[in-house]
């Protein structure tokens, strides 16, 4: 399209807005609506978008990438669940990543996605992102964007307060949602008091992004729901927040929300580590895998870990300290000054902030009420900087926008609030399209965010698009927060149910894009560098076919001699060294998925024919105008056949 077209086309798109906004003065639109918004998230054919934003998939276990502002889907990261259009979790390179103490796992429920900070902003290296129902924790590598490792956390059940950084990446934390018998074995659910405790997770990032657990804390078995790292005057701290302080199994909408108040908890981790440089710690015996996926053997393994070092409060003076907050409170945000921790407690109708220097101060004086499992529980109007009033019905999360002021979504009310932070006074409101959760602001969670968008996460979609029968995808909406007012500026679907999103501007991943893997560094212990090396080999009933591809044949693209009852494993390598062109491979009866190979890559299919006949294969990732013809023959004889095993390509024949 040229540029007289692409104006002509955005011409139409406002006259028509502006048509329909004439012709339907009653009309409700949501939000404060301008004619000229269509020209807000328009990106013209072959420019870019100025964000990514990484929203969970929720219960798809995957990443979704969008582009913002256009809403436009970049690309899904497959993560804790099987991929058929990538072969993840299919192929035999990755299959390890979906390894744990429980076999593989294929599937998981991804919440919140958490970019790396350098000094309090975020820089583009990694997003994390938890895994709920196997605890799991994941790291991706944002110059492939690819899983590069799984991190399983033992002594925790539902890992739903994860897997938020410290403000340099020194750690990620994971925090049990639902408190599990310590150590885990058969006991009664109603000796839960006695029986069960809660855990939090430090994981200890290295400089190259490998994750380790670090250390874990024992804490009373409470509900962990959510956590923000402190920043700047907090930093060295991580605020979790809790529910269930009941301590009751069931019915919990009931019984779980009897207390007042419950808690955020305060963690020293600066603390935890001299404690843990102490010895203070006690090595307690673990069984959980930790999965790694290499670049340059382009495989993943898993090794299984024995042990993890666990601190207790009790003996640990300093470690942890309650901050009493209203009742069954989910999010907890820290303001970019580290001065401000928010608590939403979902049953209030306020927002409670606490002050970081007044929770210090109040440890020096020991202004507590009490204690709890050797935890002080500060008084609760020692720690209060300031509440806002009657702000809406149901706060879940805030974040922060670069002009001192924060925003806080209402699941019930289903709005988005702007308030000012320091004077408490609400500024705006905006209605969402419905039930908001998390909302996000690019940055909005570090010390520098970068504002312009606000992003609400909603949970229901009913009339917002055509409908696709009794399920609805869930919905994004994109909101200018650059001026005074709110903006709502796009509805767009999302994949999954997002519940976090994480924004970034483009300049801050776009640079260090990897395009294709060199072929010179292909480390893969079954790689053919180059058509001459292609040949097939059998091991017993293992056949291992060594095979290239390129456009447009693969190369041997006819196979004889293998046998009902083989193993056949295709390790396909794509010698392309050019800028997205992959190459699929896919095998008719294979009980699995296609291969999806990356320029110098080398991935492995297995396939264990079940009848004698001629089955083929082909390219099933379009590569050249040749695609079609792309493809090949095995013949499949006998078990026990004398058929000698033997491979063609072109006129060339050869024999194993």
């Amino acid at each position: 399209m040229n540029s007289f077209s692409s104006y002509s086309s955005l011409l139409i798109v406002l006259l028509s807005a502006a048509l329909f906004s004439c012709s339907n003065p009653g009309v409700k639109t949501g939000g404060v609506l301008d004619m000229d918004n269509p020209s807000k998230v328009y990106v013209a054919p072959g420019e870019h978008d100025e964000f990514y934003a990484f929203m969970s998939g929720g219960f798809s276990g995957q990443i979704g990438v969008h582009g913002l502002p256009s809403g436009r889907l970049l690309r899904i990261i497959p993560v804790f669940s099987v991929d058929a259009e990538k072969g993840y979790g299919f192929n035999e390179e990755t299959k390890p990543m979906l390894n744990t103490s429980f076999g593989f796992v294929p599937w998981d429920d991804s919440h919140h996605p958490e970019l790396s900070q350098t000094n309090g902003e975020t820089d583009g290296r990694w997003i994390f992102i938890n895994g709920n129902n196997t605890p799991r924790v994941a790291r991706i590598d944002l110059t492939t964007f690819e899983t590069a490792e799984i991190l399983e956390i033992p002594n925790s059940g539902g890992n739903h307060s994860s897997p938020f950084t410290t403000e340099n990446t020194e750690y990620i934390v994971a925090g049990t949602r639902f408190s599990v018998p310590y150590p885990q074995k058969d006991v009664a659910i109603s000796s839960y008091e006695e029986n069960f405790k809660g855990m939090l997770t430090f994981i200890k990032v290295g400089d190259e992004g490998e994750m380790d657990i670090a250390f874990q804390i024992l804490l009373p078995a409470f509900d962990y729901d959510l956590a923000h790292s402190g920043k700047g005057k907090s930093h060295g701290w991580t605020f979790f927040t809790t529910y269930n302080t009941e301590q009751k199994t069931t019915l919990l909408e009931v019984n779980a929300s009897q207390n007042d108040k419950d808690f955020i908890a305060a963690i020293n981790w600066k603390k935890a580590e001299e404690y843990i440089s102490q010895g203070k710690f006690k090595e307690v015996p673990a069984n959980y895998a930790h999965n790694v996926y290499d670049e340059k053997s382009h495989t993943a393994t898993s090794t299984m870990k024995k042990s993890v070092k666990v601190l207790t409060p009790e003996d640990c003076p300093g470690l942890v300290y309650f901050l009493p907050t209203p009742k069954s409170p989910h999010g907890v945000d820290v303001d970019p000054t580290g001065e401000y921790i928010v608590g939403n407690g979902k049953l209030s109708a306020d927002l409670t902030i606490h002050s970081f220097s007044k929770m210090l101060t109040a440890i020096e004086n020991e202004s507590f009420e009490k204690e709890i499992a050797g935890i002080p529980v500060i008084k609760f109007e020692e720690v209060v900087a300031g509440v806002v009033k009657d702000a809406g019905l149901g706060p879940l999360h805030t974040e922060f926008d670069a002009k001192g002021n924060a925003y806080t979504s209402f699941f019930i009310t289903s709005e988005v609030v702007k308030w000012n932070v320091g004077t408490w006074e609400v500024l705006d409101r905006a209605s969402t399209f419905y039930s908001v959760g998390h909302i996000m602001i690019p940055g909005g969670d570090s010390k520098k965010p970068q504002g312009k968008y606000l992003v609400a996460l909603n949970k229901i979609t009913k009339d917002r698009y055509l409908p696709t029968g009794p399920e609805l995808c869930h919905s994004a909406q994109l909101y200018d927060i650059s001026g005074d007012k709110m903006k709502l500026l796009l509805d767009f679907p999302t994949q999954g149910e997002p519940h976090y999103a994480q924004g970034i501007s483009a300049d801050r991943i776009k640079p260090n894009s990897k395009k294709f893997y060199p072929i010179e560094e292909n480390e893969h212990p079954f790689r053919t560098m180059g058509e001459k090396e292609s040949r097939v080999e059998r091991e017993g009933n293992n056949v291992h076919v060594y095979m290239t591809t390129i456009r447009s044949h693969f190369a041997p693209d006819n196979i004889e001699g293998v046998k009902v009852g083989d193993k056949v494993y295709f390790h396909v390598t794509n010698l392309e060294q050019d800028w997205d062109v992959p190459h699929g491979f896919a095998m008719m009866g294979a009980n699995n998925a296609e291969l999806l190979i990356m320029p110098g890559q080398t991935e492995t299919l297995l396939w264990e024919p079940k009848f004698e006949g001629v089955y083929p294969f082909y390219c099933s990732d379009f590569c050249s105008a040749l695609h079609q013809e792309m493809q090949g023959y095995i013949r499949v004889s006998p078990k026990g056949s004398s058929v000698p095993l033997l491979w063609r390509l072109g006129e060339d024949e050869f024999e194993s």
